[in-house]
């Protein structure tokens, strides 16, 4: 939840100190709503923190403790979208449950064709969904969000580098990609 709204080296800045208040979902579960604000004062977006720590509860009560695996159960969990959900679940669990961050839906968008702007998102999850290779759902994940942020960037793409160029609408219509 540190990484919803916030970039990896500001959170890399504060996630060592908050695992070491708070090294289990027990430990966080059991703490005060105070202290766990006082942790996370300088990230920001302070609902994150009160719904890390209903969450930590939730897991403690329901699932003793340890973090369910599956996209749907973590939906559940106050806090956790869909994104957040997939993320969990494939990176932490290996399972092939879609990631659709920003640069993943702008590599999505440029290979396939953005299509109208109603119903966009849904249709670029379903993209996710159906294109991730089979036991490969971390790999997959991880090699798109790269893809979109180091070559296929929203401004200045290196489209002549990209690995997916030759099956990329985008690049194979010669438009300068605008997605």
């Amino acid at each position: 939840m540190m990484l919803q709204q916030t970039q990896v080296r500001r959170v890399l800045e504060y996630y060592p100190r908050f695992l070491a208040r708070y090294p289990t979902v027990a430990d966080l579960a059991a703490a005060a709503e105070p202290a766990v604000r006082e942790s996370w004062d300088g990230l920001g977006y302070y609902r994150r923190a009160s719904n890390l720590l209903r969450a930590a509860r939730l897991v403690a009560e329901r699932h003793g403790g340890r973090f369910p695996a599956e996209v749907a159960a973590l939906r559940e969990l106050p806090g956790i979208g869909r994104y957040t959900a997939g993320a969990v679940a494939s990176f932490a669990f290996g399972q092939d449950a879609p990631i659709l961050d920003t640069n993943a839906a702008r590599v999505l968008a440029r290979v396939f064709g953005p299509g109208r702007r109603r119903g966009r998102m849904r249709r670029l999850w379903a993209l996710a969904e159906t294109t991730i290779p089979r036991g490969r759902g971390y790999e997959f994940n991880q090699a798109i969000m790269d893809l979109g942020a180091l070559v296929c960037c929203a401004r200045r793409p290196t489209c002549p580098e990209c690995p997916v160029r030759r099956v990329c609408g985008t690049y194979s219509s010669d438009r300068r990609p605008r997605v």
